[in-house]
Order: structure tokens, then C-alpha cells, then sequence
């Protein structure tokens, strides 16, 4: 099967030579991404113009039954040479985006960087799970008591009466019992089972169907339960099955709906979507909670929900807010963080940097409803910013004290990132305040 790989807001010509796709297989491609659920948002996955496909602002992989096109996040890697080793190394920090953004420990040790180069981002991720799946059930599976009901010979557990003198009132011989039996068929191991036989699927990878079908194999006297009707609040992890909490959080990755959307039809094909604006927000929070763990600083994410309007006939709110990152100090918010993923530019080339009039009227608003000396747009850092990422630019809302800072993280760059990302927030009046 084909696979075709490029990155977001690039194209892909449609042709029958290198660096082209087939007319029908873009069109098939164009009508499965139409069916996502991030299809109605920021012009959806595709774009199908004439002559070629464009990619937006999704990324991950569409499969149909023909072919298969992965989509890349668009990270200037520092990587001299051919395209795949671009690719291979823009496939690593999404891993590890995906893996700071769901608080995952996602170990890539055992992938060669031939596998990097040549196989897709879902293809790594599967084997990554079939990795860890099988060193979790070599060490055996979870087990739980189970309340059991049963007609017996003999009593076990408790006698039921109430169904004892209405089911077998005439034979005394059958006892309805009610008892508790340790069992494997729980749902963290259906849930386990469910996600084999999704990725089974989706895989278009030999190797990884031959995983597939061991693990399959070892959950065979597991019951089949539908991705619909799995039941994810039963579930608990404790330091008895603590090693299954990585596994617990990749199979929400690959069938729920969490920063990303699976979907599988047949005949029509399989999909692992991730919007990229929301990881990019997800993965910033999750390392900033990390940079100011132990601080006498708080950090929120999607918090506060103050409302910008209040009505004075019956006093109800409206145009509910919703900032990124919040950090607070007792109960006061000193820094609003919002996270953008679009590249700006560098202040020689446009003083403005190509921030949006609309964004900076929403952190003008974020001041006012919390009162917050300090506002951030955080962007990633692209080499058109020079060698300085971090705070790009300062600016003080007219008429007011509170400051509005334009700042990047370099995501290409995993190294010390938890010191960099300390370096921003404990600058200027923050690192005062945190320096006492």
C-alpha cells in the first residue's frame, strides 16, 4: 500500500510521479477526512483543491483501503540531510509532545532510526504499545473479585433467598448463590482487548500485525466488548497494577476522543487525528505545571470561566472566558498564558510580528476580568526568530501597568526545555516576586 507524508499547510501534487499522489487516491483521501470530526473546524483536515491536496492544521494519519497519507507538524528540525531524517526527527518530538501533553512515559529506546525514517507516526505508536503491552502481560495479567450469581449443588459465598424461594422453591436440591471470584474478564483487560483489535485494523505494518495477533491471542478468553460500550469509569489503577497506567492512557489515545479522533468505517478506512492547536495548549501546560511544581505557584489549565458580560435586567453572564494557563498566587491570578500555533515573525520584519489584533484584545480582556499583572502569547520559536526563543517582545497595555508579552518555546529542541520554560515565567516581576 502507499503512503504519502507531508506537513501542515504544504501540498501535495496530484500526478503519477515522485512527489505526487494519484487523482482517485486524493479524492478518497479528500472524502475520509470530510467525515472527521475536525472537519468543520479551522477548514478541517484536507484541503481538496484542483490540481492538489492541502494539508491544515490537523496532523497524524488517514488510511484508507487504497492508501495512506500521514500528516506532520510543521517543526524546523535542526537536521542536515535528506527528507526522511527530517521527517524521522519532526516524528520524534511529536511522540514526545504526545507523551508531556497525556502525561504518558513513552519510551522510544528499541526504535532504530531506520524506523523512524520509514515508518508513519501511527505505526510508531502501535509498536511502542505492543511493546509494553507485552512486557505488562508477561508479568501477568490484573485480576479483581468479581460478585458472581449461580445456581449450585453446594452453598458457596452467601445463600440469595429472595431468588432461592422464587426460582427453586420446589427443588431444593439447586442453591442460588451469590459469591465473589477473582477473574481476569475485568475492564481494564477488555479495555486492553478492545485496543488490539482496534490497532489490528488500523495497522498496515506486518510486523506489527504479527504483535497484534500474539496479544490477541492472549486476551482470547476475554470477553468482546465495543469501543461504544467499554466501560472506562471501572477501572481503577493502584499500587497493585501501577505498571498498567501508561498502557490505560495509550488506549484512551487510540479510542477515545481526548486530543485526537479514531474513527473506523468499513470499506472506508482508519484515522489518528490530533488538532494541533489543542496539543500544542496541552503540551505548554503540562510543562509549565512541571517548571513551577515547587513553587508556592498554582497553574490551571482551561480555567477561571469568568464571564465577560452581566446582564442588569436579571443579572445573568455571558461570553464565558476560557484562558490556556493561568498561574496563581493564593488566590489571585498574577500571569495569564494563552498558546498560539502559527509562526510569527521577527520584530525587523513586522513590528507587529504578526500577532492578531483579535488575540491581543482577548488578553486586553483577560486583564481586566483577572486582574492579572502579567499576559503571554506563547508561539513556538522558529529560526526566523534568531537563536532567542523565550520572550520575543514586551509591551504595557495603554493606560495601565499590566505587561503583555509576545514569547516562544522551541519544541524542536527537547533538551532542558523545563529550564527554558523556568526561564520565561521567573523573568522580570515574576522573578522578583519568586526571589524573596
Amino acid at each position: 500500500m502507499p503512503t504519502y507524508t507531508l506537513r501542515e499547510w504544504e501540498t501535495l501534487p496530484h500526478g503519477e510521479g515522485d512527489g505526487c499522489i494519484p487523482e482517485h487516491f486524493a479524492e478518497r483521501l479528500a472524502a475520509f477526512a470530510r467525515k472527521s470530526t475536525f472537519a468543520g473546524s479551522g477548514g478541517g483536515v484536507l484541503e481538496d483543491r484542483r490540481h492538489e491536496l492541502r494539508a491544515r492544521g490537523v496532523v497524524g494519519v488517514l488510511t484508507t483501503d487504497e492508501c495512506s497519507l500521514e500528516i506532520l507538524p510543521k517543526i524546523d528540525v535542526e537536521v542536515q540531510g535528506a527528507e526522511a531524517m527530517q521527517n524521522a526527527a519532526i516524528r520524534k518530538r511529536l511522540v514526545h509532545m504526545l507523551a508531556v501533553a497525556l502525561d504518558l512515559k513513552i519510551e522510544t529506546g528499541q526504535i532504530t532510526e531506520l524506523d523512524w525514517q520509514r515508518e508513519t507516526l501511527l505505526e510508531i505508536l502501535i509498536r511502542i504499545f505492543c511493546s509494553k503491552l507485552t512486557d505488562a502481560v508477561r508479568r501477568g495479567m490484573p485480576r479483581r473479585y468479581i460478585v458472581q450469581e449461580d445456581d449450585l449443588a453446594a452453598l458457596r459465598g452467601s445463600l440469595d433467598l429472595p431468588r432461592q424461594f422464587t426460582r427453586h422453591a420446589a427443588n431444593p436440591s439447586r442453591l442460588t448463590c451469590k459469591f465473589d471470584e477473582l477473574s481476569e474478564d475485568i475492564a481494564l483487560n477488555r479495555i486492553m482487548k478492545a485496543t488490539v483489535a482496534h490497532l489490528f485494523r488500523m495497522s498496515r505494518s506486518a510486523s506489527n500485525q504479527q504483535r497484534l495477533r500474539e496479544l490477541a491471542f492472549v486476551y482470547s478468553d476475554i470477553a468482546d466488548v465495543s469501543v461504544s460500550v467499554l466501560k472506562w469509569d471501572e477501572v481503577v489503577i493502584d499500587r497493585t497494577n501501577r505498571i498498567w497506567q501508561e498502557l490505560f492512557g495509550m488506549a484512551e489515545l487510540f479510542l477515545r476522543s481526548r486530543y485526537q479522533t479514531t474513527s473506523a468505517g468499513a470499506g472506508r478506512g482508519t484515522a489518528l487525528l490530533f488538532e494541533m492547536n489543542t496539543l500544542f495548549e496541552e503540551y505548554a501546560g503540562r510543562l509549565i505545571k512541571r517548571a513551577l511544581a515547587r513553587t508556592e505557584y498554582r497553574v490551571s489549565l482551561q480555567g477561571g470561566r469568568r464571564f465577560c458580560l452581566t446582564s442588569l435586567d436579571d443579572e445573568s453572564a455571558a461570553f464565558q472566558t476560557k484562558p490556556d494557563i493561568l498561574i496563581w498566587r493564593a488566590r489571585q491570578v498574577v500571569h495569564v498564558i494563552d498558546t498560539k500555533w502559527k509562526r510569527i515573525s521577527s520584530r525587523i520584519d513586522d513590528r507587529k510580528q504578526g500577532v492578531s489584533q483579535g488575540d491581543v484584545y482577548q488578553m486586553m480582556a483577560y486583564a481586566q476580568l483577572y486582574c492579572a499583572p502579567r499576559l503571554t502569547l506563547l508561539y513556538p520559536h522558529h529560526p526566523g526568530l534568531g537563536a532567542t526563543e523565550l520572550v520575543q517582545a514586551r509591551h504595557r497595555i495603554t493606560g495601565q501597568t499590566t505587561t503583555l508579552e509576545i514569547a516562544s518555546i522551541d519544541v524542536a529542541n527537547g533538551g532542558n526545555i523545563i529550564d527554558r520554560i523556568q526561564s520565561l515565567l521567573l523573568s522580570s516581576e515574576l522573578a522578583a516576586e519568586l526571589s524573596v
